[in-house]
């Protein structure tokens, strides 16, 4: 039986790189398109890239999503130092023009959209990344001709080499990473890793999910539990 191909936005961000290093030991997925503004500057044979400068304005259906069996949207940024249209624009703008773009090349696909816990899917709090998130949530899920997921991660720590961009995120990795295996024991609703949101995407991709939430434990628990997780 032929194995997946997938598609990843920001694979050269710290948990779009988690995710791609999964994709690529996992013999479920046969080919990862890896979408970005930038080369990976690695190669690898089930990798092709796609460099994309404007994640508003896409080519047309019969290219980039037309072969594509899931869509994994790891493109994303923090909040701090951004006002609301800023990241309004990055995360739910892009994120929806990709998804259209996706739906209408390849209708009932599968699209696992990075999100986070805490999201407010009321659209009302006070806290507005929560706000945008869950904007773009209830958008995802309105959407016409894509199965989207929204996986809820809470703390994220990386594993396999994989490394934030962000210099002090850097410094909190490395003083929680000694710590991760017993908190991933006793608060599995609070943490995970990148290896486990990248092994939960592709089990979602392959057979789906009863829920188009997933929540951080539920990342925990699609995510293999046979494989290694640094």
């Amino acid at each position: 039986m032929p194995g997946l191909t997938v598609a990843i936005t920001g694979a050269t961000g710290m948990i779009g790189a988690g995710v791609l290093a999964e994709c690529l030991s996992d013999r479920r997925i046969d080919t990862v398109i890896a979408i970005g503004r930038t080369p990976l500057g690695h190669s690898h044979s089930k990798v092709r890239e796609h460099l994309q400068h404007d994640f508003l304005h896409w080519p047309g259906p019969t290219s980039v999503f037309q072969h594509v069996d899931a869509v994994f949207f790891c493109l994303g940024v923090s909040a701090i130092g951004l006002n609301e249209a800023e990241y309004h624009r990055i995360t739910y703008d892009y994120t929806l023009a990709t998804a259209r773009a996706a739906a209408a090349a390849r209708p009932r696909g599968t699209l696992c959209y990075v999100s986070g816990q805490g999201t407010d899917a009321t659209e009302s709090g006070r806290q507005m990344w929560a706000r945008v998130k869950g904007k773009t949530e209830n958008a995802l899920f309105a959407l016409a001709g894509v199965n989207a997921y929204a996986f809820r991660a809470g703390y994220v720590q990386p594993g396999k080499g994989v490394r934030s961009k962000t210099r002090w995120y850097r410094m909190v990795y490395a003083v929680m990473g000694p710590l991760y295996p017993l908190l991933r024991r006793v608060a599995p609703r609070y943490v995970t890793s990148t290896a486990a949101v990248g092994r939960a995407m592709i089990t979602v991709a392959a057979h789906g999910s009863e829920h188009r939430t997933i929540e951080n434990a539920d990342i925990n628990a699609l995510a293999d539990p046979r494989a290694p997780e640094s």
